[in-house]
């Protein structure tokens, strides 16, 4: 989790949806009616994109898997921006791992699941991605047989960019959307150069932040078990079981938020050395947080802020 610390002048909205809380923090000035946007934006894509809803596009979509499923304009620009996520992180980040994720337990929402019972699952691995398609002129998408599209991080990554943009084109100037781990940024709050960004994964230390958005992926959050066996939401594609690289939190900082979702999620799978050369080629300032040892950072993370 990640929220803006130590700022005055500022009004903060909070709720539930997709599976988290989100925070919208905009000036005291912005009338309620414009953050109601986002609150609206947030039911409408939960509404779509949720893989625990049997109403949902997204449920309808995987129960047509092996067929070609004529998208909303929203369900398809998201599925079609995860495979896209998919091929450039060489399957470290694999939207098609719901399968596995109902196999290990996490078959609802998180604020609903207790200690599942059963005995553990023989993993599945993931790739089944590379024979997905998609057809943008018939908005058109063909999940594979057998498989269950899973957009749950890159959703809420891209809800938050939405949400931004909606208060931007409401002529809002400064605000911050969080959502979990994800958040982004617009302007500076008022009388501050920056926003203070709490990330309680990296010991509850204050960064600066001056724009775009930050994502934090971590085994420490989200984890539920099975049998006698502890588990977490990043899923290791290479396996089907829950990442154990070493690695306990990734934080990246990036223009959008779905950038930054995908990139931590997908170093965090990769390991240490992996993860860290993949951020350093796709030029992403970052945090990895081992297991064991100090953060390392990547490029130029965002200085401390001591003010």
């Amino acid at each position: 989790m990640a929220t803006a610390a130590g700022l005055i002048a500022l009004r903060e909205t909070s709720f539930g949806a997709m599976g988290t809380d989100v925070r919208v923090v905009v000036p005291h000035d912005v009338p309620v009616t414009v953050t109601d946007r986002v609150r609206t934006l947030f039911a409408t894509w939960e509404g779509v994109l949720s893989r625990f809803r049997d109403d949902s596009e997204l449920s309808r979509m995987n129960a047509a898997a092996g067929e070609p499923f004529e998208a909303s304009p929203l369900l398809f620009g998201v599925a079609h921006a995860a495979l896209r996520a998919a091929r450039a992180t060489g399957g470290l980040y694999d939207p098609f791992m719901g399968g596995q994720m109902r196999a290990l337990g996490y078959d609802r929402s998180f604020d609903q699941l207790g200690r599942a019972g059963g005995a553990p699952v023989a993993p599945s691995p993931g790739g089944d991605w590379r024979r997905a398609s998609v057809d943008p002129d018939r908005r058109c998408v063909v999940v594979p047989r057998g498989c269950e599209m899973d957009l749950g991080g890159i959703a809420k990554g891209m809800a938050v960019d939405a949400s931004v943009a909606t208060l931007r084109d409401a002529g809002v100037g400064s605000a911050l959307v969080c959502a979990g781990g994800d958040l982004r940024v617009i302007g500076r709050p008022p009388a501050h150069p920056h926003w203070g960004i709490e990330v309680e994964e990296h010991e509850g230390r204050v960064i600066a932040l001056h724009r775009g958005a930050l994502a934090t992926s971590s085994t420490t959050r989200r984890r539920w078990g099975t049998g006698d066996l502890a588990r977490h939401h990043l899923l290791d594609p290479s396996t089907g079981l829950p990442a154990q690289r070493g690695l306990r939190a990734v934080t990246v900082a990036a223009r959008t938020c779905a950038q930054a979702e995908v990139a931590a999620k997908a170093a965090l799978v990769a390991g240490p050395l992996a993860g860290a050369d993949m951020l350093r080629r796709l030029g992403l300032d970052a945090l990895v947080v081992p297991e064991m040892g100090p953060p390392v950072a990547i490029g130029a993370w965002p200085d401390e802020d001591d003010a």
